[in-house]
């Protein structure tokens, strides 16, 4: 896919960099017919503006021995909340964490090797003052 133009697309650059942020800037260069030195300004245009906020990696945790993936919805009650969130953000079994509206107040992406690991981690965040309904769901697949 090589453009004709002489032009950068901060949504096609983003595009490429999420399905591979170590992509070398020469062979971005080669698909928006620019040289490397404008990919490399662009990208860091794009870092200090704030659209690019950090690089990180696809980790298959299976193949690091975690067998079970779950979403986990927390409620809490409204005059924990701030105090819960800063608990799980400090909780090395919370890999990523949302602020959500729907179903669950917060929605914490999680990794466990064993069920028993899971259950363990469900009574730490049941003895969380505050929290009032913990809701996981075992990720069987991801599809995309």
């Amino acid at each position: 896919m090589v453009r004709t133009q002489n032009k950068i697309s901060d949504i096609e650059l983003v595009k490429i960099l999420e399905r591979n942020a170590r992509e070398p800037f020469i062979k971005i260069a080669k698909i928006f017919n620019v040289s490397e030195t404008a990919v490399r300004k662009r990208v860091r245009k794009l870092e200090r503006e704030g659209v690019i906020r950090k690089y990180t990696v696809d980790v298959d945790f299976r193949k690091l021995g975690f067998k079970i993936h779950a979403l986990i919805g927390v409620d809490t009650k409204p005059e924990n909340y701030m105090m819960v969130i800063e608990k799980l953000k400090a909780m090395e079994e919370v890999k990523s964490l949302f602020s959500s509206t729907g179903d669950h107040m917060l929605m914490l992406d999680s990794w466990f090797k064993d069920s028993d690991e899971l259950a363990s981690f469900i009574k730490k965040l049941e003895n969380i003052e505050g929290v009032t309904k913990i809701c996981p769901a075992i990720i069987l697949d991801r599809l995309k």
